[in-house]
C-alpha cells in the first residue's frame, strides 16, 4: 500500500544493534506530512506457540524463568522459527518436543498475529496440538530453564481469566481458542 496517504516512506534503513534472537533496526522515514524522522523497531524471526492437549484434555504447560520481568512465567511452549523452516507445523512440532519432550498426534493452525506491530515486526503463529504424549527428554537451548507443568484446561482458563497468567502469548492462545469454540 505505498500509495496510501497514511504510508511512510523509508529513506534509509540499517541495523543499529544485533544479538542472538533479534536486531534493532533504525530507519529514517518520511511521514505523510513530508517531515522526516527516525524510527527504531525490533526485528525477529517468526515464532510458533502451541496449545498442546493430551488425550485426556490436560494442557502441557511450562514454567520458565523470564529475566526481563525477573520471575517464573507459566504458559505455553513457544519457539522461534529457523531460517530453513518452510513448514510452520513442523516448526511447532519441533518446539513442542524441544521444550516439553512431547509429541502430538495432530496439530492444526489456530491464528496468526502481529503481537506488537507498533514496535516490532514479530509474527506469531498459534497452533492447537492434540493427543500429546511424552516421547523423550527436553532438548533445551543453552539459555532456557523450563519445567513442564501439565494442568487441566479449566484451570488454565481460570488462571488466564483471573490475570494469574500474564504471558501475552498464552493469554492470546487461550482467548482465541475460546472465541472460535474449539
Amino acid at each position: 500500500m505505498p500509495d496510501d496517504p497514511l504510508a511512510w516512506e523509508t529513506r534509509e534503513s540499517g541495523v543499529a544493534y544485533s544479538c542472538p534472537g533479534f536486531d534493532i533496526v533504525t530507519q529514517t522515514v518520511r511521514l505523510p506530512d513530508g517531515d522526516e524522522t527516525d524510527f527504531d523497531y525490533l526485528s525477529e524471526p517468526a515464532s510458533v506457540c502451541i496449545l498442546p492437549f493430551t488425550a485426556d484434555g490436560t494442557v502441557v504447560c511450562i514454567e520458565e524463568w523470564r529475566q526481563a520481568v525477573e520471575r517464573i512465567n507459566r504458559g505455553l511452549p513457544v519457539g522461534t522459527t529457523e531460517p530453513d523452516d518452510d513448514d510452520l507445523e513442523a516448526a511447532a512440532r519441533r518446539e513442542l518436543a524441544e521444550e516439553t519432550g512431547h509429541v502430538a498426534d495432530t496439530i492444526e493452525p489456530l491464528v496468526t498475529v502481529e503481537p506488537a506491530n507498533g514496535l516490532a515486526d514479530s509474527v506469531m503463529h498459534f497452533f492447537v496440538a492434540r493427543g500429546c504424549e511424552p516421547a523423550g527428554e527436553q532438548r533445551l537451548d543453552h539459555d532456557e530453564s523450563i519445567r513442564v507443568t501439565p494442568m487441566a484446561y479449566a484451570e488454565l482458563l481460570e488462571a488466564v481469566r483471573e490475570g494469574e497468567i500474564r504471558d501475552g502469548r498464552t493469554v492470546l492462545a487461550v482467548s482465541h481458542f475460546e472465541l472460535v469454540g474449539e
